[in-house]
């Protein structure tokens, strides 16, 4: 039995073939992610009913089992029928999960086809389909190193 936040067997065993630089998407329920696959990312889905399960949840059990590097999320419209005057709620959930490991990196905010396009690069290890319903609730890790003694118990 596993004693541990993420027990999801198959995201454990692409994290396990994971290594410094590889990244991770964790996509809301409107990103492409059958059209927008990396050629080496596996798909996970966790889209079961909407809502369940959500990105933030997705990010929380990625958090206790990773060490992050960099975050990138896909930047906004500021108008149109999805625009938005301030940042998505959902990315104040990403930076307190992500503060509370100790990340003291921004969420670098990519125009949304080269977000895209990063969601495809041949890094990109692990793609989680979410059930998210938050707009702009994508959010791309890039995982990052275990300094020695940080990974043994």
């Amino acid at each position: 039995m596993l004693n541990g936040q993420l027990l999801h067997p198959e995201i454990l065993r692409v994290l396990g073939r994971c290594g410094h630089g590889s990244r991770i998407l964790i996509a809301d329920g409107n990103y492409p992610f059958a059209t927008q696959l990396g050629p080496n990312a596996e798909l996970v889905s966790l889209n079961l009913s909407p809502g369940v399960v959500d990105a933030p949840t997705a990010l929380q059990a990625l958090l206790s089992a990773i060490p992050i590097e960099a975050t990138h999320v896909m930047r906004y419209d500021t108008s149109g029928p999805y625009g938005l005057a301030e940042d998505p709620p959902v990315w104040a959930d990403f930076r307190r999960l992500l503060g509370d490991v100790g990340y003291e990196g921004e969420l670098e905010q990519v125009e949304r086809f080269a977000f895209y396009d990063m969601g495809m690069a041949p890094n990109v290890a692990l793609t989680i389909a979410t059930a998210e319903q938050a707009t702009w609730a994508n959010i791309l890790l890039t995982v990052g190193v275990v300094m020695p003694g940080e990974g043994s118990r």
